[in-house]
């Protein structure tokens, strides 16, 4: 659903295939690039943004979200 959010340039789903000898918490990794700071705003204020997050959040037991 996320990737068809017009202000993605590049976006990935995959599973962790990490295997770390201390945590092996993450299942599943979302990439995605965006041009600047505008369009992850426009991206996070999608209505497709808010509706991958009603069917994930019950789906979770946790979430780790980093930008850079």
């Amino acid at each position: 659903m996320l990737k068809d959010i017009p202000s993605v340039s590049h976006f990935e789903v995959s599973r962790n295939r990490n295997q770390d000898r201390f945590a092996n918490d993450v299942d599943v990794i979302v990439y995605a690039e965006f041009a600047d700071d505008a369009a992850l705003a426009a991206y996070r204020a999608h209505p497709i943004y808010d509706d991958c997050i009603k069917i994930v959040r019950p789906l979770r037991d946790m979430r780790i979200a980093a930008d850079f």
